[in-house]
């Protein structure tokens, strides 16, 4: 097995926490980033040490702070980024505020986007670079869309095709880039969503998931939008 180093965003929680954490245990350098310096203290001690953290809030826009977690520990090359952070909006159109849609967009859409070009250079020095946005299957095109959920089904949406756009630029420097749209998952996030809502899938099973895409998606996969969903709400 080729051993990667692989930065994993919104690692705090949910199906980030779980990704890191296995792969991680299957003996791939990661780096964890989220500003939720005490969940990513837990995840460090579950993972005996061995995770990177990456104290960090996406929100800002500025990279400077991640850029320079890599260079102390003399990380020069990545080998997967998984722009996994993702901020909820579930409110009715009507009242969603400008600062709740500006919110989603800038960890949605915005974050990716710029972390993606501030880390290209180290992306660049891989073998095997890979890039891997998670996205939602209420962002694809044709999907069962639901009440409150217009920011963040739209901005995931714009995720989607922000994935098929890099493919597309980043063919000539061999790097790939996929889409993994989630459905239903047993997650803090889907609480807020469905409150009640018993997803078929918990957020260890679709870190498994994820963490094998880490390791060989690249080998099968470019520009691709992959629902991976047993049911959505």
């Amino acid at each position: 097995m080729e051993i990667k180093t692989i930065l994993v965003t919104g690692a705090s929680s949910g199906v980030g926490y779980q990704a890191a954490l296995q792969l991680s245990q299957k003996g791939h350098q990661v780096i964890a980033l989220s500003r939720n310096t005490a969940l990513l203290e837990k995840l460090k001690n579950e993972s005996d040490g061995k995770i990177i953290l990456c104290p960090h809030d996406l929100s800002t826009l500025n990279y400077d702070a991640v850029l320079n977690i890599l260079n102390e520990h003399h990380i020069e090359q990545l080998d997967v980024l998984i722009n996994n952070a993702g901020q909820l909006v579930n409110n009715n159109f009507e009242k969603i505020t400008s600062a709740e849609l500006i919110g989603a967009y800038n960890t949605n859409v915005f974050a990716p986007y710029l972390l993606t070009q501030a880390l290209l250079p180290a992306l660049k020095k891989s073998k095997h670079p890979h890039i891997i946005n998670i996205s939602s299957v209420g962002g694809i095109q044709g999907s069962v869309k639901f009440a409150g959920l217009s920011a963040y089904s739209s901005s995931k949406g714009a995720l989607t095709i922000l994935t098929e756009c890099l493919a597309e630029e980043l063919k000539e420097i061999n790097i790939k880039v996929n889409c993994l749209a989630l459905g239903a998952v047993n997650t803090e996030m889907l609480a807020l969503a469905f409150p009640g809502y018993n997803a078929p899938l918990s957020a260890a099973e679709m870190g498994n998931y994820i963490t094998w895409f880490a390791e060989n998606g690249h080998q099968y996969f470019n520009g691709k939008i992959i629902p991976v969903a047993l049911s959505t709400p």
